[in-house]
This record gives structure tokens, sequence and C-alpha cells, in this order.
């Protein structure tokens, strides 16, 4: 699959993608259709790319404006192709990486964030505990915004702690849903 960012100022870029089959980026049409629906609030955000992959979602989010963003993914092979692309868009000092064990680490972040994005393996059925990790350790700003993307047969909850599911978009086989 070949990867590129969509929008904001290093659109067409292209950026490496992973070498494996096991990594699934989150496709164009979705990146595109997300960044649409958040193109008022992500000027000047602190963004969060859980279960980063190649760091396509995060990097939009820079070129659209974001100031900072956060990249976690359990890979360390998976960090190397975000830094491999960030230094392509010559995005380096806007970004930190963070190789954690999701979501059981993120108590290690310590940066509230006005945009989460979380891409789990469609198979790891984490989402709600991924939800409760984030209020739980206070990394949301008041009035984020939480994406986490499924596929179509998973059952996320409706409410975890203080967030509730405020919207659901479907692309094919993937689904977004929408918490704040």
């Amino acid at each position: 699959m070949t990867l590129h960012i969509i929008g904001g100022s290093a659109k067409g870029r292209r950026l490496f993608s992973p070498p494996d089959h096991n990594t699934r980026p989150t496709a164009a049409r979705v990146r595109e259709s997300l960044f649409n629906i958040l193109q008022d609030i992500i000027e000047g955000s602190h963004f969060l790319d859980l279960f980063c992959g190649a760091g396509a979602v995060g990097i939009e989010a820079l070129s659209r404006g974001a100031l900072h963003a956060t990249f976690v993914d359990q890979q360390a092979d998976a960090l190397d192709l975000v830094r491999r692309n960030l230094r392509l868009c010559k995005m380096e000092g806007q970004a930190d990486l963070a190789r954690l064990e999701l979501p059981g680490k993120l108590s290690r972040l310590t940066t509230p964030y006005h945009i989460v994005f979380a891409d789990p393996p469609y198979a790891l059925p984490c989402q709600e505990q991924l939800l409760r990790a984030l209020c739980t350790h206070r990394l949301l700003c008041p009035d984020a915004i939480v994406v986490v993307e499924s596929g179509k047969k998973a059952v996320l909850p409706d409410s975890v702690e203080s967030l509730a599911r405020k919207d659901t978009r479907t692309y094919g086989d993937s689904v977004l849903h929408f918490y704040s």
C-alpha cells in the first residue's frame, strides 16, 4: 500500500510504508474523512497517535496544523518507520515517539492531548481498556476528542468514564468511533 499525505504543508508527500502485511495502515479515504471532520480543531492541537504504525495519521495531523504529535507503538520497527517519515517531512522537531505496551503502559505519558487517534489491530479487543486508561491517567484536555478505528464487527461501548460516543462513521471494513 502506498502511503501519502493528503492535505496541509506536506500534501502529496509519499511516506515509507510498512514492509510486512501484518500492519494495516489507515486507508487514505478514511484519513481524508477523519481530517475533514477534525479540520476546525486540528490547528494548534496536541495530537496522540496510538498504535501508530507508519505514523501516517499523526503526520497528517502535523501537516494540517497540529502543534505537536506523540506517536506510540509497541513495535520498535514501527517507530523506526515513523522516525524516517518524520525526517522525510521535516517534522522531527514537532514529535515525540514512545515504545509502550498498550493500553497498559499509557500511564507513562504525562501530556494531556486535544485529539487522540487509536488504531489497534482489529483482532485485539482493547478499545474499552484504552478509553478507560486515557481518562484514568488524565491524558485528555477538556473538550478532547478520541477517535478509535475498528473493524465492522467490533462492539465498542457507548460510554466509558467521562467519555461518550458522539458519532460513528463506516468506511468499507473500517469504522471510526468519535468520543468526547
